[in-house]
């Protein structure tokens, strides 16, 4: 089931029914679960996740790891133009009593992101079609204390059917905003070739406003999918086979392809165009395949949820999944690392400190020991790298010897017999 939310992120109102996420939420409030540290760190993050969120292109796909320990989660960030329909598909494993909620943000400048599509605990898929171009922001987030792998799958495809039938193997050959009379007027649609006599046919179930003629575009026919806030214009029509009111589904005739108005010195073709409440829209988003599958993961997954460290002498660590995006920071060898997600060849990775990005999964390594060191004097051993935040395991006495795995800043990570964890480097 999918569902679109038109209010604000956060805000429960009587009206309103909430997303799988939000009463999930309110469970969790209403059990006294937001006082306790797990549960205020699940309902925090639930905003800090999506204030993270990385950048990405599509098609995507990512196989990642939740682990219950880390009531953590996902946000991915993407842009998206008016007419195309974005398919999330999400694997989990396990499939059952494993539930990751999946909510569809809109990104605007200066205001706060809002859901505008949401997922029930239990699908494993969204569809939404874009109304108006922009950035959008995918974020998943597992329920508490649950542990599992999922493969992430993001697409985007025509919200409508080619307008053409495809038994005249049509194609777009010229498009939106491109001059028309010596460049005093733009184009207002896509110009779909096909021969003379191939069906024009409905893009979609709705409605016949409008059939009719006129000077550039012949004789035409007006058309309004069900739930949309645009119309359909279908012109240079040799035959118009329908009647104002009809209605029609998605593949229905609504007539035949031809050169009227002033098409009639060009190959016949279909003049489709988009209109809507503000004026034209470009078609082409509606109508055009959905382009490339997203690049196999090359990474090994069993680096999924463990900590790895960097093996170059300087790494970078990027915003986005491709080497164009803004470097966040460049990492020195040896650096601990916590691998989230593959994709592609890429790591999602997250630094101690808690700052995330992408990394080349070639500039990664399992964590092997790097030397071992005789401590001079007692260390303290932390659960992170942070002396004055973070628990203290046990203390190290003088003349222990310990095995250097990994550093972050001023702290290495090391291994004493069963015991993991960081000590400061100096002291």
């Amino acid at each position: 089931m999918v569902w679109c939310a038109c209010s604000d992120r956060g805000a429960i109102g009587i009206f309103k029914k909430q997303s799988p996420h939000e009463a999930y939420a309110q469970k969790l409030k209403d059990a006294g679960l937001d006082k306790t540290v797990m549960g205020s760190l699940w309902l925090n993050n639930a905003t800090q996740i999506v204030d993270k969120a990385l950048n990405i292109s599509l098609p995507y796909k990512e196989t990642g790891y939740f682990a219950a320990d880390k009531p953590d989660g996902a946000a991915l960030r993407f842009e998206a133009k008016r007419g195309r329909r974005i398919t999330v598909n999400l694997v989990k494993k396990p499939s059952v009593n494993y539930s990751i909620y999946i909510d569809l943000f809109q990104q605007k400048d200066n205001e706060t992101s809002k859901i505008i599509a949401s997922a029930d605990t239990g699908g494993i898929q969204l569809q939404y079609d874009i109304k108006q171009d922009g950035k959008y922001i995918l974020r998943l987030q597992p329920e508490l204390l649950q542990s599992g792998e999922y493969t992430l799958t993001i697409t985007a495809g025509p919200s409508l059917s080619m307008p053409v039938s495809a038994s005249g193997k049509p194609y777009i050959g010229s498009l939106f905003g491109a001059n028309r009379d010596d460049g005093s007027r733009k184009h207002e649609g896509i110009d779909i070739f096909a021969p003379k006599g191939t069906a024009a046919i409905a893009a979609a179930n709705g409605t016949v406003t409008n059939v009719g003629e006129n000077t550039l575009g012949g004789l035409v026919v007006f058309f309004r999918p069900d739930d949309a806030d645009y119309t359909l214009y279908y012109a240079h029509l040799d035959k118009q086979l329908v009647q104002q009111g009809q209605r029609l589904k998605t593949g229905d005739t609504v007539g035949l392809v031809g050169n009227t108005g002033n098409a009639q010195f060009t190959p016949s073709h279909l003049h489709f165009g988009v209109y809507g409440n503000n004026g034209v829209v470009n078609p082409v988003y509606f109508v055009e395949k959905e382009t490339g599958t997203p690049a196999a993961i090359t990474g090994s997954l069993t680096n999924l949820n463990a900590t790895v460290r960097t093996i170059n002498a300087l790494n970078k660590l990027y915003a986005g999944t491709d080497n164009k995006q803004p470097t966040r920071l460049n990492i020195p060898k040896n650096t601990a690392l916590t691998v989230e997600a593959a994709t592609g060849s890429w790591y999602k990775v997250k630094l101690p400190d808690g700052v995330n990005g992408y990394i080349a999964n070639d500039n990664v390594a399992k964590i092997t020991t790097i030397r071992n060191i005789t401590l001079k004097n007692e260390r303290a051993l932390y659960d992170a790298p942070d002396s004055l935040n973070a628990p203290r395991k046990t203390l190290l006495a003088t003349g222990k010897k310990v095995e250097v795995l990994a550093a972050y800043k001023n702290y290495y990570l090391v291994k004493n017999d069963a015991l993991t964890g960081w000590i400061l480097a100096a002291e």
